[in-house]
């Protein structure tokens, strides 16, 4: 989950596709649109996910302003493992 915020923060569309699961996985990314300032992510629930896991559920809030406004994203996501790699497959509510 932290390297994928880093990702949107640093604007690497590449990271975040390869990190998605292919049955979700969009075809394009479109960071280009009006300029996100993130400030800040606070993970507050995780379930499994551990070394041994091969799906987990993390809940978070990431933090941005956009156009001088704040924004917040709270969102619940669901990973699975798959060949020892951690993959974003949905919000809980979309899987």
């Amino acid at each position: 989950m932290r390297s994928r915020y880093t990702a949107y923060v640093l604007g690497r569309e590449d990271y975040l596709l390869a990190t998605w699961h292919p049955v979700s996985r969009p075809g394009t990314l479109d960071l280009d649109g009006e300029p996100v300032r993130w400030l800040g992510l606070k993970v507050a629930r995780v379930v499994a996910g551990g070394p041994d896991d091969s799906e987990g559920i993390v809940e978070f809030v990431a933090r941005s302003k956009v156009g001088g406004r704040a924004h917040r994203l709270h969102e619940t996501s669901r990973f699975v493992k798959e060949c020892g790699r951690w993959l974003y497959l949905g919000t809980v509510s979309d899987t």
